[in-house]
């Protein structure tokens, strides 16, 4: 079996150090070389051929999201970004997502060895399904030229009596996504109307990332959404995303939906977990409810998929063809969890129509 050939690009001598001690755990990856900085790392690519970059956000000479974005314009390929938790950090990588990079790696902040090898199997997952995913380049150069995106969805919000309102009733939508999924599930969100049922989405992402990803689609939808709080009520024209490093569950009183968010332990080693929140739609919601499950490497949400299906749930799970890595929908379609295999672009229409019957 060919190995994973792979290039860790890095300012940090220790940080690829430990990269590739730890890269080297695994049988299937071959660390074939290192770079400081993006122009070594250019040369690099064209002698040795890697399969995956594994690529710091913050280097000397040219950052990394700059050149991420003239790497997918000029020479696509899969690339895991090795990311801050700041702020800062979290913005950038929510960008190099949106320009073609598979998936993240969040640095630890204290104790950079120790905290490395904690998510060493995390990493050496993320890096083997990076090797697999396709790859489009950026998503400016995929979509070709358009307008100023500010103007294009300043007013969305604010929107109503268009076409695409639709009669809402106590129907609650599930979505889970892993790998690839901070941008499948942006185009599923700007395709709903403003009184769109509620939304639950569970992704796979560290804490503080949630955050900057829920305001940032928050900034392009025009549905509101926000990162989930324990007690939160569920509402038409409302998104909750699941905090990272919580579970997400739905609860019921009464005609009134809450989410409660807990620490339990992991569940498919993931907190949060699909699996968890999609159990507690088909409790809570059952008939009335609409599973959704998109890009994502695993099978989290599979099993509980099918429990919401058996309960009379309307289930979508997305097409090979548009998935970065067909992991998740793979498993639930094998489970016979699903109604529907779509590409992402008739996901949110398929949900419009089956909420407007």
């Amino acid at each position: 079996m060919k190995k994973i050939r792979v290039l860790n690009v890095d300012d940090s001598a220790l940080m690829r150090q430990v990269l590739a001690a730890l890269l080297a755990k695994d049988p299937d990856i071959e660390v074939v070389g290192a770079a400081p900085d993006p122009f070594i790392a250019r040369e690099k690519i064209k002698a040795l051929n890697p399969d995956v970059l594994t690529l710091d956000v913050e280097m000397p000479k040219m950052d990394g999201l700059t050149f991420l974005e003239k790497l997918m314009r000029g020479h696509p390929m899969p690339v895991v970004m090795v990311s801050s938790l700041t702020e800062a950090g979290c913005q950038t990588t929510l960008r190099a997502l949106e320009l073609g990079a598979v998936d993240f790696i969040a640095k630890p902040k204290i104790d950079l060895r120790e905290g490395m090898e904690d998510i060493a199997q995390d990493l050496i997952a993320k890096v083997k399904a990076a090797a697999s995913a396709r790859i489009r380049g950026s998503r400016s150069q995929v979509s070709g030229s358009k307008s100023s995106p500010e103007l294009e969805t300043c007013n969305l919000k604010h929107a109503t009596g268009s076409a695409a309102m639709i009669k809402t009733t106590d129907t609650i939508i599930a979505i889970g996504s892993s790998t690839g999924g901070t941008e499948a599930v942006k185009d599923v969100l700007e395709g709903m109307p403003p009184n769109t049922p509620p939304i639950l989405i569970t992704q796979h992402m560290p804490e503080r990332f949630t955050k900057t990803w829920a305001d940032r689609l928050n900034s392009l939808c025009r549905i509101s959404v926000k990162e989930a709080q324990d007690g939160d009520s569920v509402l038409p024209g409302h998104a909750l995303v699941a905090p990272g490093g919580y579970h997400m569950t739905l609860e019921r009183s009464g005609a009134r939906y809450t989410v409660r968010i807990n620490q339990d332990p992991p569940v498919n080693r993931h907190r949060p977990s699909v699996d968890v929140t999609f159990a507690s739609v088909a409790r809570c919601a059952g008939a009335n409810a609409i599973g959704v499950i998109l890009t994502g490497m695993g099978g989290d949400g599979a099993k509980e998929l099918l429990t919401m299906k058996q309960a009379g749930a309307f289930t979508i799970a997305q097409d090979e063809a548009s998935c970065v890595v067909f992991g998740m929908p793979k498993e639930a379609i094998k489970a016979g969890a699903v109604d529907k295999v779509l590409p992402l672009g008739d996901i949110a229409g398929a949900i419009l129509a089956h909420v407007s019957r």
